[in-house]
């Protein structure tokens, strides 16, 4: 789960981590008033969306202005302006594709004099089971540009679990940085407050970029972002209440809520599958006979009839898909269950594309007789080979 900047940069306050002033905007009306509570005699105006490049991105509106996501503004009155131009905009970043993304939130913040801009980020790496520190020299730049042309200027080191964070892991970070002096102790005490805010939040990843020197020496994170483990939100409601369902893909949402593991892709074969490993499978085969996937869905072990039928719903609300495979293999989700829930699903919302079901294991003659017995124009498949194989046919035609 990810959060806002003015959340995230909320929960540093909270933890002691140095921070600019700012103010949250959700009503165009509310701006001048928050623009008017911060000192100045710089103010900058960010746009609140879950995408990086905002200062680089543009408005597909032209009210908006030709100017990015990240603005500055020399007077209360302008903030103000600059705020209700962004604010139910659509914003086009990098990251965000051709689509863009809706601005419903503004962050109005003290402008910051910038001596240097570094980068300093904290994430689980997956492949020690550690927590990682990625840090550079290079702030304000994307940390994949900076590996890509000079990697030399990236540090990444991870802690040990079981002796924790010592101090010389700061001085580390400092001089990699190229801190000296009063800078080094402040970088030591701002190391173990991220890490302790990493791990008593569950985290995912936090990174500050920028993390800048002042000219007066002193640091402060200019930019934040955090992405926090779904699996562990349950325990902090804190966290779970920060959550903007409005940033995250419709589809997604509707998953989550029955606790269905999709994420949305590109291609136009939708797929519905018992478990991750044969869901990439699934995946890559039908790459392998020439088509794209459009999801990764994972009904998992213990699905319902009523929760296939909401997994189906969600794969047909896609528009770009143009056929379904449904590869099942029943171990502990058995393929009469299945069967039940695609016809439910098909009797509900239609079937307008081809569909190829391939069921094998456990009540696997009674699935197929269910699905033969149903009435519906369903292609049958032997094997996975098989079954991806008539599914990018009848899609490609």
């Amino acid at each position: 789960m990810n959060i806002h900047e003015y959340q995230a940069k909320a929960l540093l306050r909270s933890y002691g981590a140095p921070v600019s002033d700012g103010r949250p905007v959700l009503r165009a009306e509310e701006a001048k008033t928050a623009a008017g509570e911060l000192d100045g005699p710089l103010w900058v105006v960010k746009a609140q969306i879950h995408a990086g490049g905002r200062g680089k991105g543009h408005f597909r509106e032209p009210e908006a202005g030709e100017k990015g996501g990240v603005r500055l503004a020399k007077s209360v009155e302008e903030a103000a302006t600059l705020a209700r131009q962004m604010l139910g905009r659509t914003l086009i970043t990098h990251q965000t594709g051709g689509a863009g993304k809706q601005v419903n939130r503004i962050y109005i913040e003290d402008g910051s004099d910038i001596a240097r801009e570094l980068y300093l980020a904290l994430l689980v790496d997956r492949q020690t089971s550690r927590i990682a520190f990625v840090v550079s020299t290079e702030g304000g730049m994307d940390i994949e540009e900076v590996a890509a042309k000079t990697p030399g200027k990236i540090l990444t080191f991870s802690v040990d679990p079981a002796s924790g964070l010592s101090d010389f892991h700061g001085r580390r970070v400092a001089f990699a940085l190229g801190l000296e002096g009063g800078q080094v102790k402040q970088c030591v005490a701002l190391i173990r407050t991220l890490y302790r805010l990493f791990v008593e939040k569950d985290m995912e990843m936090l990174e500050i970029n920028p993390l800048i020197v002042t000219p007066a020496g002193d640091l402060k994170c200019l930019d934040a972002k955090m992405g926090f483990d779904g699996n562990a939100i349950y325990r902090h409601p804190d966290i779970a209440a920060l959550r903007d369902e409005t940033e995250e893909d419709p589809k997604e949402l509707a998953a989550s809520k029955f606790d269905l593991n999709y994420i949305a892709l590109d291609g136009e074969i939708g797929c519905m599958v018992n478990g991750a490993g044969l869901a990439m499978a699934t995946m890559d085969i039908i790459k392998l006979y020439g088509a794209e996937p459009a999801n990764f869905l994972d009904v998992g072990g213990g699905a319902t009839k009523e929760k296939v039928t909401e997994a189906f719903k969600i794969i047909t609300s896609d528009p770009n898909v143009k056929g379904i495979l449904v590869n099942i293999f029943g171990g502990i989700m058995r393929c009469d269950i299945i069967a039940e829930g695609v016809i439910a699903a098909v009797k509900e919302v239609g079937l307008t594309v081809p569909l190829v079901v391939r069921l094998e294991g456990t009540n696997v003659d009674l699935g197929k007789t269910i699905i033969n017995d149903s009435g519906l124009n369903v292609i049958a498949a032997d094997d996975l080979s098989d079954a991806a194989q008539k599914i990018v046919k009848a899609v490609k035609g």
